[in-house]
């Protein structure tokens, strides 16, 4: 019988232990087991933002900053939030670092114009929570960019890639990432969460033949909890 996946309090401790574990290989491990399709889709997360140069656009989950880096040659001001203290002291972007729940980000309402994430939706407690706390973080027709992979089943993703994983870094963390897919929700599902959360104009794009996805939406200018009630 398979484990059964982390939940709640216990997640949040078991990702943050995992992530500390394998920040010291977290980029080659990335790149051997994706073939390097991981930079194409982290620089296409950032092109999906379309924001005005200089805006400030923070990556939650951070890790070893990445995404930080894509967002600085964009144009970008980088903020990163990272809940693993392991990822932060690897990050190299130069960005300003916070140490962070994704659920209580330590930002002012409405402080960045725009937000990125790769590879961590599967990773946080909630969604719902996660999202709205994104909502309250963009400003108002501030845009949002989700990257992670989809679902894909098959030989490579369930029994090579943790053999990859095992070879180059921790065995336990890379035999998690193939299981971890089943914390997504179905892509409708996840679009319906982002507009229950104040985003509109969800879209999804579908990457190298559906192993990642890309969620790109708008932060709506008021959002049903923050139009007055009617008299």
């Amino acid at each position: 019988m398979a484990t059964m996946l982390p939940q709640g309090e216990e997640k949040a401790r078991a990702v943050r232990a995992m992530f500390d574990s394998i920040a010291p290989r977290y980029d080659l491990v990335n790149r051997v087991m994706t073939f390097g399709m991981d930079v194409r889709w982290r620089r296409r997360t950032v092109r999906a933002l379309a924001l005005a140069p200089g805006a400030t656009v923070l990556d939650l989950a951070c890790g070893t900053g990445d995404l930080c880096r894509d967002l600085s040659r964009a144009g970008y001001r980088a903020i990163g939030a990272d809940l693993s203290l392991g990822m932060l002291a690897h990050n190299r972007s130069g960005a300003p670092l916070l140490q962070a729940d994704a659920l209580r980000l330590p930002l002012a309402d409405a402080s960045v114009e725009g937000a990125v994430s790769g590879f961590a939706l599967r990773n946080f407690v909630a969604l719902a929570p996660a999202f709205a706390e994104l909502a309250r973080v963009v400003q108002p027709g501030g845009r949002i960019a989700l990257l992670d992979v989809a679902k894909p089943p098959g030989f490579y993703f369930t029994r090579v890639v943790p053999r990859i994983g095992g070879l180059l870094s921790d065995p336990a963390a890379y035999r998690y990432l193939p299981r971890s897919v089943a914390y997504l929700p179905p892509p409708g599902e996840i679009a319906s969460l982002l507009g229950a959360a104040g985003f509109g104009t969800v879209t999804r794009v579908s990457l190298s033949a559906g192993v990642a996805q890309l969620f790109v939406a708008t932060r709506a200018v008021t959002t049903a909890a923050e139009r007055p009630s009617a008299a």
